[in-house]
Order: structure tokens, then sequence, then C-alpha cells
């Protein structure tokens, strides 16, 4: 049964590192008592891409001295 909810992610960042929680090895407690299991959860961490410093066609990632850093990341949840 799908629950019709969803994410969207908008962001100034070039990037997206998409992490899942494959291995969690019982660390996380969960309400019910026990733990969370494999792939119960997701991250999802705005950013430039890495090893941009190394490679040309990649958008920039350094911050020069005297510049200042800013990116604006939205989270949109809904439910359909």
């Amino acid at each position: 049964k799908l629950s019709g909810r969803h994410l969207e992610v908008f962001t100034t960042k070039p990037g997206v590192q998409f992490y899942t929680a494959n291995f969690p090895k019982n660390l996380y407690p969960n309400p019910q008592g026990g733990f969370y299991k494999s792939r119960t959860g997701f991250c999802l961490e705005t950013q430039h891409f890495p090893d941009a410093p190394n490679q040309s066609s990649f958008p920039c990632a350094l911050l020069m001295p005297g510049e200042t850093y800013q990116h604006k990341t939205i989270y949109k949840f809904g439910c359909k």
C-alpha cells in the first residue's frame, strides 16, 4: 500500500549525497523497544561533488580568504 508521502529537495548546491541505513548494527532504538532495521531511514546531504578541487569539469568548491560561504537547501514534505 502506498502512503502518498513525498519529499522534494531544492538546493543551490550542485550535488546530493544519498545515504541509506544499510548496516545500522542495532545502534538506534525505536519507540517500540526494538531497534531500527536495515534501510529504515535515509539521509540527503546537499554538497559539492566529491573530489571537486581536483576535477576541472566540476563546479568550484574552494572558499577563498575573504569570501562568504552561503547556500540554501529546502526540504519540502507532502502527502497526496
